[in-house]
């Protein structure tokens, strides 16, 4: 079973970004919790492999969040779905996981499937406009996350920038109102002072885009596993 309680930091690779080996091997030493492995465009099963091959050589966690069916692999610790809260077409929320599931139940572990309540916060984010998504406000946000904990009963809760960086004060009023549902915040992080901010209210901090931008920095955010 999934214990993600402990996790502060994790790097989410997409499979359609290309990091050097030396780099990868870096990420993975790196001290960070786990490794999510995806994407919203382009995502191959070729490339979902190559990556796992490599992660695989280390000890670290990882994580197959899952956009494109086709890109499904075995091998990985865990397989997250999401669910687009604030998307307006129900294919984002029930219907392409429900195919999903249709097509691979017989071979799924589901004790290693976690589903995400997610809520897309970027209009110009590539997922954002994919989902159809709809902008929240702050009660709207605020009300995604208590349907997440108290009528789903999902594990994870995932406020997502998609490149941007959020709110503080936003992810500060999510808080209180998560008490079981692990709270996450990814984007827009590109230095360890990001995540610190960050980190001050999520459960755990994603940082992704950075490592494609300025490897070098994204790398220190691994550091607010030591300071928050």
């Amino acid at each position: 079973m999934l214990d993600s309680s402990t996790w502060r930091h994790v790097f989410k690779l997409d499979p359609a970004k290309a990091l050097t080996d030396e780099q990868l091997d870096q990420v993975c030493t790196s001290g960070t919790d786990a490794i999510i492995v995806g994407g919203t465009d382009q995502i191959t099963l070729d490339g979902v492999l190559d990556l796992l091959s490599h992660i695989r050589r280390f000890e670290v966690p990882v994580v197959l969040e899952v956009t494109n069916k086709d890109a499904i692999s075995p091998g990985f610790d865990y397989y997250f779905i999401p669910l687009v809260l604030n998307a307006t077409n129900k294919k984002w929320m029930m219907d392409v996981q429900h195919e999903a599931i249709k097509t691979f139940g017989p071979m799924i572990n589901f004790d290693q499937v976690s589903a995400e309540g997610y809520c897309i916060m970027n209009p110009e984010a590539k997922a954002y406009k994919k989902a159809q998504c709809r902008l929240p406000d702050k009660e709207d946000v605020i009300a995604y996350a208590k349907m997440t904990e108290h009528v789903f009963h999902l594990p994870f809760f995932y406020l997502e920038y998609s490149g941007t960086y959020g709110d503080v004060e936003l992810l500060k009023a999510i808080r209180p109102h998560l008490k079981e549902t692990q709270l996450i915040y990814g984007g827009g992080i590109y230095t360890l002072a990001d995540a610190e901010k960050m980190a001050a209210y999520a459960d755990t901090v994603v940082v992704g885009n950075s490592l494609y931008t300025d490897f070098k920095q994204a790398i220190k955010t691994v550091q607010i596993k030591q300071i928050t």
